[in-house]
């Protein structure tokens, strides 16, 4: 017994580059003893679910295989606003009654296991159906892996809030999307490869994010999870709109929601830079495997980074990635402008660029919220600000009608100025860095 607790030790002060005799600071003594433990348990899980993410991301993998099937390109349209909004939007109504639990790393592990039920009706129907019915299957089964997914986030940061002390939340989320962005790496140098199979390796990799899903579920079970309180487990439009008061309290809280809603620019960005380089999905699906292998390089070269860089102090996290981001779209921009739009490496560049941002607004929104409020209301205000962005992330579609009439360099311009005010906004937020 002593050898492997002492590797589970060794690893984790590697990992985390934690002095083994700091005293924790926000989370009780049971919850410190057992920190290294946990620690690898919350890489280990959330980091199978991101490059079970990445496996199935609908903005590329999907889109390619809805495509490839012959659904209907309006049902292709609708692959990022149900993930993102089913994501979102149902957090409001659910949050309460994750609060009736005691221990609500069970609330992550079923939510995991959701996620890898919906991607099995996506491989299903990959295998089974075509055309029209394959995309309705195909969107029914992203529906309940975002359904799963909003369930997931809910519960994460509350118990990442007491399972983690503060100054480590940060690095063990970012260790999670570097390692997980490994996988994705592997994924899209086997998409580059065998560029002649490329059907086969999709189905390959819907396959693996289900196991991974499932697999994060029964890792993420056995983490040493205090009970906490469980009272406020009302539920429904009435504890909606009731906790929608706090927006209104707390001028921290919707600071912080106004400068993540104007950050989502670095998540919406992409797809308009595909427009550019290839003016038609179909042309842009081409170079699947390109697009994936610059996005999971951003992940895995930054995203440690920002972890670390979020414990200190993920405000400037915020601010920087907003500059960032505006900054990728302005290379875009210019990619465009010098006609190097459609060249091999220009594209993938900038996208680059703006995954790098992105992770960083990610993991800079994810501690700021984590750090700014106390476990009694963790997992509330996670919602309120998730179901916020989910409206905005929901009639986000006017960007195509802008793209329509303006050109997608109207909308990344408008990307770009997002960006920079999301900065300005996130300027003004309380400092909550390490101390």
């Amino acid at each position: 017994m002593p050898e492997p607790r002492a590797a589970v030790r060794l690893a984790y002060e590697t990992l985390a580059a934690e002095d083994d005799g700091r005293v924790c600071r926000d989370i009780s003594d049971e919850a410190c003893n057992a920190q290294p433990q946990n620690f690898l348990r919350h890489a280990g899980a959330l980091g199978l679910s991101k490059a079970a993410d990445g496996l199935s991301d609908p903005k590329l993998v999907l889109s390619w295989l809805m495509t490839h099937l012959g659904a209907p390109a309006a049902l292709v349209g609708l692959l990022v606003p149900i993930r993102e909004a089913g994501s979102l939007l149902p957090q409001l109504f659910t949050a309460a009654r994750i609060r009736a639990m005691a221990r609500r790393k069970w609330a992550w592990a079923g939510a995991a296991l959701g996620q890898g039920a919906g991607a099995a009706i996506i491989l299903l129907a990959a295998l089974l159906l075509e055309g029209l019915a394959a995309g309705l299957v195909i969107l029914a089964g992203l529906a309940v892996l975002a359904l799963s997914r909003s369930v997931a986030s809910v519960a994460y940061k509350d118990v990442l809030g007491k399972t983690i002390d503060k100054g480590q939340r940060g690095t063990v989320t970012g260790l999670a999307a570097s390692w997980s962005s490994v996988v994705v790496i592997g994924f899209a140098l086997v998409l580059i490869v065998f560029s002649e199979a490329r059907f086969a390796v999709v189905l390959g990799a819907l396959a693996l994010a289900a196991g991974a899903w499932v697999l994060a579920g029964v890792i993420f079970a056995g983490l040493a999870e205090d009970a906490g309180a469980s009272d406020g487990g009302a539920n429904g439009w009435q504890a909606a709109i009731a906790n929608l008061r706090y927006l209104r309290e707390d001028p921290q809280l919707a600071r912080f929601i106004t400068a993540r809603g104007l950050l989502t620019a670095t998540a919406l960005a992409p797809p308009w830079l595909v427009v550019l380089a290839a003016g038609e999905a179909g042309a842009a699906l081409e170079g699947l495997g390109t697009l994936v292998l610059a996005s999971a390089l951003a992940g895995l070269l930054s995203g440690y980074v920002w972890g670390r860089l979020a414990d200190r102090s993920s405000r400037r996290v915020l601010i920087w990635t907003g500059i960032s981001g505006a900054a990728g779209m302005a290379l875009t921009l210019g990619f465009w402008a010098m006609g190097l739009a459609g060249t091999l490496w220009a594209m993938p560049l900038a996208l680059f660029w703006i995954m790098v941002a992105h992770q960083g607004v990610r993991l800079g929104r994810s501690t700021y919220l984590v750090d700014m409020v106390g476990a009694e209301r963790r997992a509330v205000y996670t919602a309120i600000a998730n179901t916020v962005i989910g409206v905005i992330l929901l009639a986000s579609g006017v960007f195509g009608a802008i793209a329509g009439a303006f050109g997608a360099q109207v909308t990344l311009a408008l990307f770009a100025a997002m960006a920079l005010a999301g900065a300005w906004v996130a300027y003004g937020l309380k400092e909550l860095g390490a101390e």
